[in-house]
Formats: C-alpha cells, sequence, structure tokens
C-alpha cells in the first residue's frame, strides 16, 4: 500500500508539475506579447518582482539537487524541476532584456552558474549521496525562507502599484495546484524525506493564494471606477 501510494501520489504530483511549467509558459508569452504590443502604456515586466522569479529559480533548481542527492534517485522530483528551473531562467532573461539593469544581469548570470553546478553535481555527485542530501535540505530551508519574501515583495508591488501588471494568473493557479499535490507527495514519500517539499509547498501555495485574492481585488476595484463613472456620466 505504502509503494503504491508513492507511486500513485508521484505520478499526480508530477503530472501536476508539467501542468505547471504551462504556467510558468503563460508568463512568459505574456511577457513576449507585452513586449510585441506597440501600444503597451508600461514595460513588458511591470510589476513582475525580480525577487520573487530569483528565488523560485532558486527553488525549483534546489529541488532538483534534492531529487538526485536522496537514496533512491527521485525521478518524481529531478526532471521536472530541472525543466522548471530552465524556463523561470527563460523569464529571467526577459526581465533583463526589459531593464537591462544591473540587478537583472547579476540574477541571470548568478542563475546560469548555479543551474551549470547543479548539472555538474548530478553527473559527479553520486560518490556523496548523504552529504548532497542534508545540504540539500538545509539549502531548501534557507530557499523557503527566501520564497517567502520573494512573495512578500510581488504581492507588495501589486498593492503598490495598484494592479497586477504582467503577472500571469493562470502561473498562479497552476502553481498552486502543484503545491496541492506536492503536499501529498511528500506525506507519501514520508516525512524523514519529504519533510523539505512539504514546508516549501506550504509556504508558496499560502502566498499564491494570496495573489489570487489580489487579482480578485483588482477586478473589484476595476468594476468600482466602472460603477463612478458611469454614475457621473448620468
Amino acid at each position: 500500500m505504502g509503494t503504491a501510494f508513492y507511486n500513485i501520489a508521484g505520478t499526480v504530483n508530477t503530472a501536476f508539475i508539467l501542468l505547471s511549467l504551462l504556467g510558468v509558459g503563460a508568463q512568459f508569452r505574456l511577457v513576449r506579447n507585452r513586449r510585441e504590443r506597440a501600444d503597451a502604456t508600461d514595460s513588458a515586466t511591470a510589476v513582475l518582482s525580480l525577487n520573487q522569479f530569483t528565488v523560485s529559480f532558486l527553488a525549483y533548481l534546489s529541488f532538483f539537487i534534492y531529487g538526485y542527492s536522496v537514496t533512491p534517485f527521485n525521478h518524481f522530483i529531478v526532471w521536472p524541476r530541472l525543466l522548471a528551473s530552465v524556463l523561470v531562467m527563460a523569464i529571467l532573461v526577459e526581465i533583463w532584456r526589459d531593464r537591462r539593469s544591473r540587478s537583472a544581469a547579476t540574477s541571470l548570470l548568478t542563475a546560469a552558474l548555479l543551474l551549470i553546478c547543479a548539472l555538474a553535481g548530478l553527473a559527479w555527485g553520486d560518490r556523496h549521496v548523504d552529504e548532497g542530501r542534508v545540504v540539500a535540505s538545509a539549502v531548501i530551508v534557507v530557499i523557503t525562507a527566501l520564497l517567502a519574501q520573494g512573495y512578500a515583495h510581488q504581492i507588495l508591488l501589486i498593492l503598490r502599484n495598484g494592479h497586477t501588471g504582467a503577472v500571469s494568473l493562470r502561473m498562479s493557479q497552476l502553481i498552486l495546484l502543484m503545491d496541492l499535490s506536492t503536499i501529498v507527495f511528500a506525506f507519501a514519500m514520508g516525512l524523514r524525506l519529504g519533510w523539505p517539499l512539504l514546508l516549501l509547498a506550504v509556504v508558496s501555495g499560502s502566498t499564491k493564494l494570496a495573489i489570487l485574492y489580489l487579482f480578485r481585488w483588482q477586478r473589484s476595484a476595476q468594476a468600482d471606477s466602472r460603477r463612478r463613472r458611469l454614475a457621473l456620466q448620468s
């Protein structure tokens, strides 16, 4: 029963991770579409938090490392997170292209370097599996704290600007589903190995709920504004 539950939960989680990649892809397409619109009144990456996407990259990459550091090698964790890391790095490229700031360039170069190091660890890290798992677990705890502040920064940017800008609703919805399935998978793994996934998924899911609420808040504010304009015109 334990093995069957693990395999089912792992398969479902992988499916939702792959689904969440569609959400990250939707965010990437939204930025590209905004860049191509000649009548855009703000930048292609308006309101997007460089902080949040940098930390999201680190979160995906840390689970990629964790997945190949545990015994046995966890294919359910490794390959979807590698794909997610590459997609989020593509968004970092778009942010750098749009802003050309030192911080954007630093984030992008750091992400590229860390991805190369992580792939090197996949190739040669099998000699230090136990040490790698301990280090990866510690990194995930740090990443969870950084992820919380990164999404808090994104939430503050939305509140400060009064709109969601280039933030993708679809990405938030699909990643929330992934977080919920990850929580189930963490219990299937057992808390001894699965607690890092559980910790990060709970934090990530909570922040996604807050962002989804802000989309609803924005629609309500726009509806109120339209009603006031109509009242003044009548």
